[in-house]
């Protein structure tokens, strides 16, 4: 996963911080459910990112009505679809819904299914 430096330097703007967030939280709530491990890990990426609750409630009271916000630059897509996929396989288990909302990403910024499969399997058998 990218450093903390790394992740400074690409999400220099609380907004580009807040739109991130908001798609790591559509994925972690896509099966309607977020664990403890998935809610471990927001915690962290929100720590991260120097989010205050005060800063995501608003998105968690709105779920039904975000969709994902594509990233401009395409260093930020790449480490934003790995953390969103870290995300996904939070759990030991990549749900359908999941899954498929990280499809609808990685088309959206120009990879294929196969670099979602490759990053996907990479990333189980790291955590294996």
């Amino acid at each position: 996963m990218a450093t903390s430096t790394q992740i400074d330097n690409l999400l220099n703007t609380k907004q580009k911080k807040l739109s991130f967030f908001q798609n790591l939280i559509l994925v972690a709530t896509a099966d309607g459910y977020v664990d403890e491990m998935e809610s471990d890990f927001l915690v962290m990426i929100g720590d991260q990112l120097g989010l205050t609750e005060e800063d995501t409630t608003p998105i968690a009271d709105n779920l039904a009505t975000l969709s994902f916000i594509v990233p401009e630059e395409g260093l930020q897509r790449t480490m934003e679809l790995q953390t969103l996929v870290m995300m996904v396989v939070q759990d030991g288990k990549v749900e359908e819904r999941e899954y498929n909302l990280c499809l609808d990403y990685t088309r959206r910024i120009g990879y294929s299914k196969e670099m979602l499969d490759n990053l996907i399997a990479e990333l189980t058998k790291n955590e294996a």
